[in-house]
């Protein structure tokens, strides 16, 4: 679960390093994001030959997450650090290629262009 101003890794080449997140768009009184979720986000590192620019505001899935979320079957998922994957308003992502796994949810949600570029879904 992650928050307003939370720190996020890209997973993803777009050209954005980190990310801050400013707002879940469609859920003002919700407080938490979790897997699948569509986050609004500033960049707040990016390469300069990159897609993506420092201070731009961008719309992000959140495919990796510390705090770990209980599943249907029982089981726990949790990973070592947080991460997104940035987007465009159509939901397919800006890069071309996915680093690290992704939480299968993301994939239930909807993304299954993210799931497919993605080295492993777990």
């Amino acid at each position: 679960m992650v928050q307003n101003r939370s720190i996020l890794n890209v997973a993803d080449n777009s050209g954005a390093k980190k990310l801050m997140i400013i707002g879940i768009p469609g859920r003002s009184r919700q407080r938490f994001a979790r897997f699948g979720d569509v986050v609004t986000c500033t960049v707040k590192k990016a390469d300069a030959t990159g897609v993506v620019k420092t201070s731009e505001i961008v719309r992000a899935v959140l495919v990796r997450l510390k705090k770990e979320q209980r599943r249907k079957d029982g089981s726990l998922i949790r990973f070592d650090d947080n991460a997104a994957v940035v987007i465009d308003p159509s939901g397919i992502p800006k890069g071309t290629r996915i680093f690290g796994p992704i939480a299968r949810e993301v994939r239930d949600r909807g993304f299954a262009k993210i799931a497919s570029l993605a080295p492993e879904v777990i």
